[in-house]
């Protein structure tokens, strides 16, 4: 059930509440209720909202959403198929074909107005009730443990919802980690901003990235025929040469860039405006607590540089799920099945946290980004190992 009204007859209990219905919350909601759990959303946007993101899938990625059964529904939205990246270390290009690993032969970047929605309709086929306009005001406690959420719709109608796991899933200013203090276990000293522009009429048939010392860029084909352009440097450049006229930012960058980036989208034509980023330090926050936890950006966060966001919410996602049966089955051992997901989460995420943060500070020479870029491969290689040794899902959507 899709909703964005409340109404006095709706259940105030549930197994899990999640707090954001993005990539994140959407799939850890739909993975909840695929194992029987009744579970409930709450996202304060409107369903098929765009947001601020690099689009791209990365193998990880590419691979959850294939055995949810998902992959054929990207397609079907129009979203290209990918089968090489191209990486360009200056002026030299190297071209770096999709071969088939675990499943995966090809890589997708679907726009957010349909890759949440296509989560968020699989959730609630799996039965969770999903709510938007909802805003959570502020969370219900029994002693030291969290029991709830209180919170308006989007009529300013008040709601009141129990469950003996909220999960937030609200982003990198996630309300639930704050509300529970939810430390910090790792923080990057360095950050990078990007700006980002949607182009039409360009000829890109895979990923492309672009590096230069002291900035880069990316071309991600989408749908619609449209490729994402960003363009990146650190922060403090950001603010100095970006901020003020993300524009004149962006053309100054891509010049500096070169290696034919500024002839390529020559040739397409800009679709809307540029939408600016100016960059905050990646972290893993501690991802639970007494009847609370974490997902996605709301306990782990990365430069954009990876372009690996969206991957990194699907397999928590999945880690967390997996937990939540064991905490259910037994609340007063709750906390072991909780730190196994930690855990399992920051075998993958620490070791990819720290090469990106390596790349993020925009300190390297190209031969020592090489380097860094040759890391970070192996580590997303591990990423599919874990990713592809977990069990498959109990009930798979057609």
């Amino acid at each position: 059930m899709i909703e964005g009204t409340h109404t006095t007859d709706r259940p105030s209990r549930y197994d899990a509440i999640v707090v954001g219905g993005r990539v994140a919350g959407a799939s850890t909601a739909m993975l909840l209720a695929r194992r029987g759990l009744r579970v409930l959303v709450l996202e304060r946007s409107t369903y098929g909202s765009d947001t601020l993101s690099t689009l791209a899938l990365m193998r990880g990625g590419v691979l959850q959403l294939r055995r949810w059964g998902l992959v054929d529904r990207l397609r079907a939205a129009g979203t290209p198929g990918l089968r090489r990246t191209v990486v360009h270390y200056g002026d030299e290009a190297v071209v770096v074909p999709v071969k088939e690993k675990a499943g995966v032969d090809e890589l997708f970047a679907p726009r957010r107005t349909v890759l949440d929605a296509v989560l968020v309709d699989a959730a609630v086929e799996a039965g969770a009730e999903v709510r938007f306009g909802s805003v959570v005001t502020e969370l219900v406690w029994t002693g030291a443990a969290v029991t709830g959420v209180r919170g308006r719709d989007r009529n300013g109608g008040v709601f009141e919802a129990h469950a003996p796991l909220v999960i937030g899933a609200d982003g990198r200013h996630s309300a639930v980690a704050r509300a529970v203090s939810a430390p910090l276990t790792w923080r990057s000293a360095v950050s990078g901003g990007v700006v980002y522009g949607l182009w039409s009429d360009l000829d890109v048939p895979g990923y492309e990235w672009f590096y230069r010392p002291g900035a880069s860029a990316g071309l991600i084909p989408t749908n619609d025929g449209q490729v994402l352009v960003w363009v990146a440097a650190s922060t403090e450049r950001f603010m100095r040469c970006v901020a003020r006229d993300t524009a004149a930012g962006f053309t100054e960058l891509v010049s500096e860039i070169g290696a034919g980036l500024g002839e390529t989208i020559a040739r397409g034509r800009h679709d809307g405006r540029f939408r600016g980023f100016p960059g905050m330090p990646g972290y893993l926050r501690k991802p639970w607590g007494p009847g609370w936890a974490l997902v996605g950006d709301a306990g782990s966060f990365r430069d954009p540089i990876s372009a690996h966001g969206i991957s990194d919410a699907l397999r928590d996602a999945e880690l967390l799920a997996r937990a939540v049966p064991a905490l259910l089955a037994d609340p007063s051992n709750g906390g072991l099945a909780l730190a196994t997901y930690e855990e399992a989460r920051d075998t993958v995420a620490r070791p990819l946290a720290e090469i990106t943060e390596a790349v993020a500070g925009y300190r390297w020479t190209m031969t020592e980004l090489e380097g860094h870029l040759k890391a970070l491969s192996r580590a997303m290689a591990h990423e599919v190992e874990v990713l592809a040794g977990l069990d498959a899902p109990a009930r798979v959507a057609g």
